[in-house]
């Protein structure tokens, strides 16, 4: 069960459920008082910093700093670990690493042409693939198809009716 405590205006305590004294102003501002000494002193205009016994007067000459100072929380600080990656053994990430960055460009833009050239010599197959298929279509309908035309498969769709 959680009690929903307020603090009083003048001395800063805390005033616990059914205590207390409550003071609206004409402003329909609120006030909360823990006692009637409390209300009494707001009431004459006494600044609670100049008394010795409210918590405002304690904050000012940092009177208990062990009471509020709060755990600092240490943020854990990431060690550098290094760990072989699926694919790349420990041994060849830090040759990798140190390596000097000439030898690994040129090293990638190895790989970059190689893998080009993969690509063109695949798009030529197909080409050439492409260029067989259009041969044999033109062996087989002697003249009767224009040229550029391939044989092509059944239409699909309504036939332009609608």
């Amino acid at each position: 069960m959680v009690l929903k405590t307020e603090l009083c205006r003048f001395s800063g305590a805390k005033i616990y459920p059914g205590k207390g004294i409550r003071f609206i102003r004409s402003d329909s501002q609120v006030f909360l008082f823990a006692n009637s000494k409390c209300k009494r002193y707001f009431h004459n205009r006494l600044r609670p910093a100049k008394l010795t016994w409210t918590a405002v007067y304690r904050k000012q000459h940092k009177k208990d700093i062990a009471a509020e100072t709060v755990k600092k929380r240490r943020r854990t600080t990431k060690k550098p670990y290094s760990r072989s990656i699926v694919g790349a053994t420990l041994e060849v990430i830090q040759k990798r690493r140190a390596e000097k960055p000439e030898v690994r460009d040129a090293a990638r833009e190895a790989a970059l042409r190689e893998i080009k050239e993969r690509i063109k010599k695949t798009k030529d197959e197909k080409k050439a693939k492409k260029a067989e298929v259009i041969s044999k279509a033109q062996k087989t309908s002697k003249g009767n198809v224009p040229k550029g035309a391939l044989p092509k498969g059944p239409k699909l769709g309504a036939g332009g009716k609608r």
